[in-house]
């Protein structure tokens, strides 16, 4: 913690002078600086902008002081683009002066002087603080790996131990304040503390406030430069912002906005993480909270040092405006400035909601597609209705209603979204954002008819709040709905001005079907004074209450109030949306299949779906219904991944050509490919197909040993080519395979759950491994010996089959004693599928001598590889040489490489693991209410279900199977069935999935089991 006990040094002016000049060498004249802990001098030099001498404070340990200067020399080599402070060493080449003093030697430091005008004296621009956050982005980028003992550090400036401000509250003796800074600080502690932990942190600046951000004058909103890296720490990389933040907005008409701008600017070169923005608002406050806890604290110890206080009352204005801000609308305006939905799902159930209005049951009794004359200009000022409205005299507004109706014929009267409404005049309307500015876009959709007009949902929903407003131009009876339709994020509907009747009939908890009364529009007495209508409005945050939920909104925001508050106009069928249709008829696809493709080409389904586009975990179909992907693990990171899309573009509409020619994406990706492989693993090459990849696989195999015995495991599976086929008993041993080849050893598949009852669980992988060791055996009885083993690391149509723990070892030990090769098929389960690891051979604590690799390895895109050690490599470069011709061509590896910048950056592994453990723990639940699962098994996000008819006898329930499957597609969640006997649901879900995924995914498989159980 910073050291109250030592004040900044007092060196006299005169002894400052005498140590620029004989220790290093400078002349100039000297003149004080404000600081905190240290003492420090500017020195104008005749010649050059001048030098700052800083003489550190005695409680600064030595290794901090040594910290500044690796971190300043780090900089200087990482950095150069950069406007940043020099080092100036002694005439004797020190970083440090050590110098006699009457208290004990104090440590000297010279740093070039920085040109330019403090931003706190300038005009702090959108621009400038755009720039400010770029600058911040390229200083912590390049400060990526760099770490040192003295930035590992205790300090009240390290945001992570903001909540400590708690203890220093009686030291802010108005009782106001003490209660303003315990709101921000009890949601710090339940809400944002928890949080932290998971995030990102790294060595920062920590201290980019508004005095030590330097501007360029000459060069409006560009920022020159970075000053005084004394609170440079080891803490979180979002900390940098929020820092930068919490003084660069201060005393702005927009602070948030402003805040916007800079973690716009940082993200643009350091690309923030979602769960970083999600906090970004509260450790902005918490800065503040810091800042003016410590500044009372110190205040009778140092009430005459003006850097302590010098913002202290704008920091206490920004407080209070930032109490007065709900997070949710904040957070989704930071979100939306770095490129994320304004809340998580937000456009996933907007694209639901406009796929699938057409199937909505309609609002009212008739539909409203009859509106066609319905649209009154609401918002114009000469409106009648809008000034009988404004004047709060609903009676002469329903009168000039009916006139309006009976004259115009029109039936009904809409208010649309976005419009711009002059009604809204009280001070309840002045915007919380945007000084100055009034909340003037309404954000709903207004349905005028006669009070008691009876309103529907359009969709199945939950009852979550009914509330009643009382005051005037309120919403009266308000009611919330939530609706967690198939296919789509909860999303929410609040309708408003209904009549109170509503209160008696329904309450939270309440289930509402499809058509449902929800209630009836209210007259004027009890629906806030208003003319009879419906207020209808969704919201993608969830966690907002009914009252919290923004009716009306600023129009600088309105791109973030349009994907928090969606226009509703298709959930209410206003006009109604058109389901169009592309291509051919499922039909008629299915019957030209069958006359110009493959007839033995399979086809998924009872009911084939004939899918048009796939976003994120979804799949959506010619209809437009959306189906939760569960199945298909050749979409890694979920369908069309922008990221990933975006690298294929990028590089396609540049180059692709073949591997003869040098290009950096093949090495590039290369290298970060073998950097997730343990061991010798070094050495990789490029295919289109895992197929291919196992057939290169067993070219170097064979190269290598000089040998054709492979060893497999029974119904294990490996690619598609005669080769391969030969080695995949999942084929060879079916209807049209041709039986096991004489080059072809079969050991018994180590299945746990299969197990013999009399094994002891301990000896259940050396049980197994014996089938391998007679394998060898026989082998050597017939003068042969094993080329390679190849198994996958955890073989899927098997039935998704975790191997025990230790069979890897013990088979790899056996196989390699008798000159084999042993071999991971990864095909399908690597890329950190499993969560806890990259691979999942590491799972078995062993390292293969060659990987295989395809499938998620491009996200869809026809890309796979083999990594070997440069042992086998060497031994197949025979004097033939190897060429594929798309094999590693600049667009693949570009692929290749946006999926593992993706894995990386969103932190996948670690969601999949928590997935995984999420949904085991559901299925195992499940398990406990049905004795037809027999088996719950996995890891990460590669999972499976084993039914059967007898837990006692494990006889495979393979027709209950192929129902729950087909069930659970007929609900909109797609998986499969596998095994010998299909009776395993296998379940792949995207790395992407998410807790809503996961908790549709068990719903939809409990009502499908008690929908099959009750058969």
């Amino acid at each position: 913690m910073t050291d109250l006990s030592h004040p900044a040094p007092s060196l006299p002016l005169a002894e400052a002078q005498a140590i620029a000049r004989e220790r290093f060498g400078v002349e100039g004249t000297l003149t004080p600086l404000a600081s905190e802990r240290d003492q420090n001098f500017r020195i104008e030099a005749a010649d050059g902008p001048g030098f700052v001498l800083k003489v550190v404070n005695a409680s600064e340990p030595r290794e901090q002081s040594d910290f500044q200067t690796a971190m300043l020399d780090h900089l200087a080599a990482h950095a150069s683009s950069l406007s940043l402070p020099r080092l100036r060493r002694t005439k004797d080449g020190q970083a440090l002066a050590e110098v006699p003093a009457a208290g004990g030697p104090l440590r000297v430091r010279m740093v070039e002087w920085q040109p330019g005008e403090p931003l706190a004296k300038a005009e702090r621009t959108l621009e400038t603080l755009t720039d400010l956050g770029r600058v911040l982005g390229e200083l912590d980028r390049a400060l990526q790996g760099f770490i040192h003992p003295g930035a590992l550090r205790s300090f009240d400036w390290d945001i992570r131990t903001a909540g400590q401000s708690r203890q220093r509250l009686d030291f802010v003796a108005d009782a106001d304040k003490r209660a303003l800074l315990t709101r921000f600080l009890d949601r710090f502690d339940a809400e944002v503390a928890p949080r932290l932990p998971g995030l990102r942190a790294a060595v920062i600046h920590n201290d980019a406030n508004d005095w030590n951000v330097l501007v360029d004058p000459a060069k409006p909103g560009r920022v020159a430069g970075l000053i005084d890296f004394g609170d440079a720490l080891h803490s979180l990389l979002i900390a940098e912002v929020a820092v930068a933040c919490a003084y660069s907005i201060l005393d702005l008409d927009d602070p948030i906005g402003a805040a916007a701008a800079i973690a716009a600017g940082f993200h643009a070169v350091y690309p923030l993480r979602e769960e970083e923005l999600d906090v970004l608002f509260d450790l902005i406050a918490m800065r503040l909270v810091t800042s003016v806890t410590l500044s009372a604290q110190r205040h009778d110890k140092a009430a005459d040092n003006p850097y302590l206080t010098v913002s202290e009352a704008p920091a206490w204005a920004l407080l209070e405006r930032l109490d007065a801000i709900n997070p949710v609308f904040a957070t989704a305006i930071l979100r939306q400035a770095c490129g994320f939905p304004a809340a998580p799902g937000s456009r996933a159930a907007i694209g639901w909601i406009r796929a699938h209005a057409k199937t909505f049951r309609p609002v009212l009794s008739q539909h409203p597609a009859r509106m066609r004359k319905g649209l009154v200009p609401y918002g114009d000022p000469t409106n009648p209705m809008t000034v009988a409205s404004a004047a709060e005299e609903p009676e002469k507004a329903n009168a000039w209603w009916d006139a309006h109706c009976a004259r115009e014929g029109v039936d009904l009267g809409i208010g649309p979204w976005g419009e711009e409404r002059t009604v809204y005049t009280s001070p309840m309307f002045e915007s919380r954002f945007v000084a100055g500015t009034r909340r003037t876009r309404h954000l709903g959709l207004d349905l005028f008819l006669p009070a008691g007009t009876r309103l529907f949902t359009p969709i199945a929903a939950t009852v979550k709040e009914v509330v009643i407003e009382t005051e005037k131009l309120g919403y009266g009876c308000l009611i919330k709905l939530e609706h967690a339709p198939e296919g789509c994020p909860p999303f929410v509907s609040l309708w408003g001005h209904l009549a109170h009747e509503a209160v008696s009939r329904l309450k939270p908890g309440s289930r509402l079907e499809a058509g449902d009364l929800v209630g009836e529009m209210g007259s004027p007495k009890e629906n806030g004074g208003w003319a009879p209508h419906l207020h209808l409005q969704l919201s993608t945050a969830l966690g907002l209450t009914a009252t919290e939920i923004l009716g009306v909104g600023e129009a600088p925001y309105l791109p973030v109030w349009a994907e928090l508050f969606p226009d509703p106009a298709d959930f209410a069928g206003v006009p109604p949306e058109t389901f169009h249709q592309s291509g051919r008829s499922r039909q008629e696809i299915v019957a030209e299949r069958k006359r110009t493709l493959l007839p033995n080409l399979s086809i998924s389904y009872q009911e084939p779906i004939k899918f048009v586009r796939g976003e994120g975990a979804w799949l959506i179909d010619d209809r437009g219904r959306a189906y939760l992907d569960c199945f298909n693990n050749v979409c890694h990171l979920g369908h069309a991944h922008p990221d990933v899309v975006e690298a294929l573009a990028r590089q396609a509409r540049l180059l692709n050509t073949n591997t003869r020619y040098l290009h950096d994406n093949i090495v590039a990706y290369a290298e970060r490919l073998t950097a997730t492989l343990p061991g010798d693993l070094t050495v990789a090459s490029f295919t289109c197909t895992g197929s291919e990849a196992n057939s290169l696989m067993l070219r170097m195999a064979r190269t290598h040993t000089g040998r054709d015995e492979a060893i497999v495991l029974d119904w294990g599976y490996h690619g598609t080519t005669q080769a391969l086929i030969d080695l995949s008993p999942y084929k060879y041993k079916r209807k049209g395979g041709e039986g096991r080849k004489a080059h072809v050893f079969e050991a018994t598949i180590p299945d746990s759950y299969r197990a013999p009852a009399d094994w002891p669980v301990e000896e259940i992988a050396s049980r197994y491994a014996e089938s391998v060791a007679e394998q060898i055996a026989e082998m050597k009885r017939q003068g042969r010996a094993p080329g390679l083993f190849m198994a996958e690391s955890i073989p899927s149509v098997a039935g998704q089959v975790f191997l025990p723990e230790g069979y890897l070892k013990e088979v790899y030990a056996m196989v390699r004693a008798a000159g084999g090769l042993c071999v991971a098929d990864e095909v399908q389960v690597g890329f950190g599928r499993v969560g806890s690891h990259w691979w999942a051979f590491e799972l078995q604590d062993v390292v293969p001598d060659i990987v295989t690799m395809g499938k998620p390895i491009g996200n869809g895109h026809p890309l796979a590889a083999v990594v070997t050690t440069k042992e086998v490599a060497a031994s197949f470069n025979n004097g033939m040489e190897y060429f594929n011709t798309f094999g590693g061509n600049p667009v693949s590896c570009a692929v290749g490489l946006a999926v593992l910048d993706v894995i990386e950056r969103d932190g996948l592994r670690a969601n999949a693991l928590a997935m995984g453990d999420y949904l085991l723990a559901g299925f195992r639940k499940l398990q406990a209410r049905h004795d037809v699962i027999g088996d719950v098994r996995g890891q990460g996000l590669f999972l499976g279900i084993e039914l059967v008819t007898d837990r006692k006898s494990k006889e495979p329930a393979t027709e209950f199977a192929r129902a729950v499957n087909n069930g659970a597609r007929q609900r909109g969640v797609l998986m499969g069935t596998e095994g010998p006997h299909d009776n395993v649901l296998k379940l792949r879900p995207p790395m992407i999935f998410t807790k809503t995924d996961a908790d549709l995914l068990l719903d939809v498989l409990a009502e499908t089991f008690e929908e099959v159980a009750g058969r």
